[in-house]
């Protein structure tokens, strides 16, 4: 089943961010190259794709775990998750209706 994993940053993350990026990337590259994530990326926290200084308010990933546990695990190992990027992440079943 699918699930969305959304994480909310905390104020001022970016240096956080930067530095756990490459470990984050990495998680997500294997979940890619499984054949298991849907889409992944981060909500700049302005209207822009290239927010700069400003940063990310959060990141959205929807993947296919055979659980909620699973994806919940998957989330909590984090390296966003140990660098203190996030305040928080909430895990959901979700259905694809579009594209399909």
């Amino acid at each position: 089943m699918l699930y969305s994993i959304i994480g909310e940053d905390v104020a001022n993350s970016l240096s956080a961010r930067q530095q756990a990026r490459p470990a984050h990337l990495g998680r997500l590259e294997a979940l890619q190259d499984e054949g298991r994530l849907v889409l992944a990326g981060p909500n700049p926290t302005i209207d822009s794709d290239n927010p700069g200084d400003a940063g990310f308010s959060g990141s959205v990933v929807i993947a296919e775990f055979s659980s909620i546990e699973e994806a919940k695990s998957w989330a909590d190992a984090d390296p966003y998750v140990a660098a203190g990027v996030y305040k928080n992440v909430t895990v959901k079943p979700f259905k694809q209706v579009f594209p399909n």
